[in-house]
């Protein structure tokens, strides 16, 4: 009998604003493999459970939502960012938003939330081979994975780049309020006792502070490349 190889896995976590988004799309277009924005499940949750009204620190009712909610992920008509749909609505640009993501934090620290996402998350690992972009797919989700990359960029920066985003998509942001926003973001992610933000032990730590994309893109490739 056979033995199958499994499917190739490049993961690639960070803290908000290290650039992963971005990164993971261009490698992922690249390379010919599917993306996983594993952000943007926990940020559809948030968003789905606070359509409902929903109280975030309510673990079961927060759980159901995520176990019900429909979400799917749609290439742009114009080649720009894939677009997320949740219950059938598209969330995208809410998704982008602080607010969703202090809420896909918090919703994060509950087990049973994060469980209910885990075989969601599996099932993206198809045949040519997965970028998986994220926070624990490294340490948690694909452990396994033969390819590991933790972006990561001072506080500042990241806050810089955030601005610039919100800014471009006409949010009224103050860049001091980004920082400390990422800053508390930071330590609830570090601290929080299931699936802490870490670099996996076998993970290849790139500091993007002050690169440009391609030069990350570069180093990415280089972990990947026989």
């Amino acid at each position: 009998m056979s033995r199958t190889q499994p499917v190739p896995v490049l993961t690639i976590d960070g803290p908000s604003g290290s650039g992963k988004g971005t990164i993971s799309r261009l490698v992922a277009e690249r390379l010919g493999w599917r993306l996983l924005d594993s952000g943007a499940l926990y940020r559809a949750i948030g968003y789905a459970a606070g359509a409902e009204g929903l109280d975030l620190s309510d673990a079961e009712a927060v759980t159901r939502c995520a176990r019900t909610t429909k979400i799917r992920f749609q290439a742009a008509a114009d080649g720009g960012d894939t677009r997320v749909i949740v219950n059938g609505h598209d969330a995208t640009d809410e998704l982008r938003t602080e607010t969703a993501g202090a809420a896909a934090s918090a919703i994060a620290s509950i087990p049973s939330v994060r469980q209910a996402l885990v075989d969601l998350q599996l099932g993206f690992r198809k045949a040519p081979g997965l970028v998986a972009d994220g926070r624990d797919m490294g340490t948690v989700i694909f452990p396994d994975a033969p390819f590991k990359v933790f972006l990561t960029a001072s506080a500042a920066e990241r806050a810089k780049r955030r601005y610039k985003q919100l800014k471009e998509k006409g949010l009224n942001v103050t860049l001091g309020v980004l920082q400390r926003e990422i800053e508390a973001r930071d330590e609830r992610d570090a601290s929080r006792a299931v699936a802490p933000l870490r670099p996996a032990d076998d993970a290849v730590v790139v500091d993007t502070t002050g690169m440009p994309i391609e030069a990350v893109v570069a180093k990415v490739f280089a972990v990947v490349r026989p």
